[in-house]
């Protein structure tokens, strides 16, 4: 399953996509009070952990990770050890199908970190995350993954010579997507770069709808 995880919880702090803006979306829930969730008993939004919260959790020595896949957006909990980032012994904490979630939706009043996730049932929550665009990326809009298989002859070359480049693991498939201008996005999520305060990293190449890799000088601004 294709899947991208960045560092989440409420977490706050530098490192952001995004630089904030002043003018709030919502006057009534930015302004004159700032709920994170509206969730009546029994809504979805009311089963998300308690670890989510930053004035329960301590993010010096726990972190949370929201990992979203084709299927199920899921966040894990594990132990933050600053001089082993590498160690990553996480733990589901909480899951839900993608068919539950209504919309997703970036906020980017003040720190330009937040998302609002409304579920079906009406409920949501509002989460942030130092590297907002790198996890929603696959959410807003939702992407046009390309099966590896229905790729032609030329374009799998590249995407293998890219993966090879990498040293991408049998145990790894590389996502595909199409960007708005017809152009593949391959994302190759190395499981070497994975840490407990980034969660995961990507590696991406551009190729023609030809086949033919992009030079990043070439790139358009549909491509990052």
């Amino acid at each position: 399953m294709a899947f991208l995880s960045a560092a989440g919880g409420n977490l706050s702090g530098g490192g952001s996509d995004d630089s904030g803006s002043d003018t709030p979306d919502d006057p009534a829930d930015e302004v004159e009070d700032f709920p994170v969730m509206w969730a009546a008993p029994g809504t979805i939004a009311r089963t998300l952990p308690w670890q989510l919260e930053p004035g329960r959790a301590d993010a010096k020595r726990h972190r949370t990770h929201l990992i979203v896949t084709d299927r199920r957006l899921v966040v894990v909990g594990l132990p933050f050890d600053k001089k082993d980032l590498k160690a990553i012994e996480d733990e589901v904490l909480w899951q839900c199908a993608r068919t539950d979630v209504e919309r997703i939706e970036l906020k980017d009043f003040k720190d330009g970190n937040d998302f609002k996730v409304t579920f079906g049932d009406g409920s949501w929550c509002r989460l942030s995350c130092n590297w907002r665009m790198k996890l929603t990326s696959y959410l807003v809009p939702p992407r046009d993954l390309i099966p590896l298989e229905s790729l032609t002859p030329q374009q799998r070359k590249t995407v293998q010579e890219f993966a090879g480049e990498k040293q991408m693991p049998d145990s790894v498939s590389p996502i595909l997507s199409r960007n708005s201008n017809g152009r593949i996005r391959i994302d190759i999520l190395l499981p070497s770069r994975y840490t407990s305060a980034f969660g995961a990293s990507e590696v991406t190449a551009t190729m023609e709808p030809d086949g033919h890799k992009v030079d990043i000088g070439d790139y358009q601004p549909e491509d990052f």
